[in-house]
């Protein structure tokens, strides 16, 4: 038996990167898994590799930065599979710009997507969590919600205030057996990284390497399951050593 036989985990960013190597981790642990992404036809895509593999999964295109659509991805989930167990909430941009340079309008779409996108799925995920007796959330925050960076001052507050969020939802519904916590990845081998970056980033790492996704989807299942059943309000930092420099 799995470490998440029969819960039901929402993935929100849930199409590419580090959320498809999580929901493939989840699914081989017995979970059955809701993606949520903008990008429908590798949603759908992803949909059908999962199915292929006998597992439990759909695919809900949908902004989390709309209050509308996320609780439309909380009520498809109830209504489809009974219940709301584990929420990977991983949707998130990012993009660098000097900041004498940055229009606000990017600014706030930043901050919208990967702070309060952020708030809006968690609430809607602990409604669900509340009427079942618990559940386990997992932000996706970024060792930038930790150290500065030239260049990325959106990314870097939203990210801090991710951190922030989920020390605060930790406190708040710990005694309602829901637990929040987040992961903090450094540099990873995703698309959102461009090529030509790639070499000057892994010389920047102490173990001179990129991370990949499925040590990222690793961290995940811990803080996902009962293998951190006494973790809450922590802040999971896996970045090769950037943040002890």
């Amino acid at each position: 038996m799995g470490k998440l036989q029969d819960k039901v985990a929402v993935i929100t960013g849930g199409a590419s990167g580090i959320g498809a190597a999580t929901a493939r981790l989840f699914v081989s642990e017995g979970a059955k898994v809701v993606l949520v992404d903008l990008n429908e036809e590798k949603g759908q895509a992803f949909e059908q590799e999962l199915k292929a593999l006998k597992a439990d999964a759909l695919f809900f295109k949908a902004n989390i930065t709309s209050e509308q659509e996320v609780a439309e991805i909380f009520k498809k989930t109830v209504e489809v599979f009974g219940k709301v167990d584990i929420v990977f909430n991983n949707a998130g941009i990012g993009r660098v710009h000097p900041s004498h340079e940055l229009e606000y309008a990017e600014w706030r779409n930043t901050v919208n997507v990967d702070l309060d996108g952020v708030f809006l799925v968690a609430r809607e995920a602990i409604r669900e969590m509340l009427k079942i007796g618990g559940g386990t959330i997992v932000n996706t925050a970024s060792m930038y919600g930790w150290v500065g960076s030239p260049g990325s001052a959106a990314y870097n507050a939203a990210k801090g205030g991710v951190v922030n969020l989920t020390r605060s939802l930790a406190l708040e519904y710990a005694e309602k057996n829901i637990r929040v916590n987040a992961l903090c990845p450094g540099f990873i081998d995703t698309p959102i990284i461009p090529e030509e970056s790639k070499q000057a980033l892994s010389s920047a790492t102490p173990m001179k390497r990129l991370g990949q996704a499925d040590e990222m989807a690793k961290a995940v299942l811990f803080l996902a399951s009962d293998d951190s059943s006494y973790m809450t309000g922590n802040s999971l930092i896996v970045d090769g050593g950037y943040t002890a420099q």
